[in-house]
């Protein structure tokens, strides 16, 4: 780790009160959490943005979570990949399904809808160039999906791609509950 966490208790009332929010949504204070008790502000904000992300709404939570985990294996985030392939167990996802996010996987795998393929290649595509997004990919997301979905798919990507980046970058740690736990899916350090 390369900043400290604030920890509960040197934490103050601005920190508690998004530490009480993400501890209450989540059942656990996780480090992601606690490095933004140096920036309470940005805490809030963070907390918000990822309790309104976690849920279903205009993607439901199961297509959410595999853009997630495509997105943070993308930036070779084991923090991000490991949690929210937990949470593809905990929301039912099969393992088979989460396995072939691996790569190009998905491409082939009987296990997506033509529609989530194009999703996946959106997410792949941002990772990658997002200036750069393909009238076939256009082409192949519209047929699935209305552009309020499109723009879901957008944010929620954008979002862990940058959530896996400032992680990574404070060198946060996966907590205690999950030591020992290696991502399914490849990641290169």
């Amino acid at each position: 780790m390369t900043v400290s966490y604030v920890e509960r208790d040197q934490a103050d009332a601005e920190t508690t009160a998004f530490y009480d929010a993400a501890e209450e949504r989540f059942q656990a204070l996780l480090n992601i959490f606690k490095v933004f008790g140096h920036q309470p502000e940005y805490g809030k904000v963070f907390t918000d943005t990822i309790m309104a992300i976690l849920k279903d709404g205009v993607l439901d939570w199961k297509t959410k979570e595999l853009l997630i985990v495509k997105a943070t294996q993308g930036n070779d985030c084991q923090y991000c990949v490991v949690q929210h392939e937990r949470l593809c167990d905990m929301l039912g996802i099969p393992d088979e399904k989460v396995a072939d996010l691996d790569g190009f996987m998905y491409r082939d795998s009987p296990h997506f809808t033509e529609g989530e393929k194009a999703l996946l290649d959106f997410c792949v595509q941002i990772g990658e160039d997002a200036n750069r997004v393909s009238k076939a990919l256009w082409e192949g997301l519209h047929k699935h999906w209305s552009d309020a979905e499109i723009v879901d798919a957008a944010f929620v990507v954008t979002q862990y791609i940058a959530v896996s980046k400032f992680g990574d970058a404070l060198g946060v740690e996966l907590e205690p509950m999950f030591e020992g736990v290696e991502p399914k899916l490849t990641i290169n350090h």
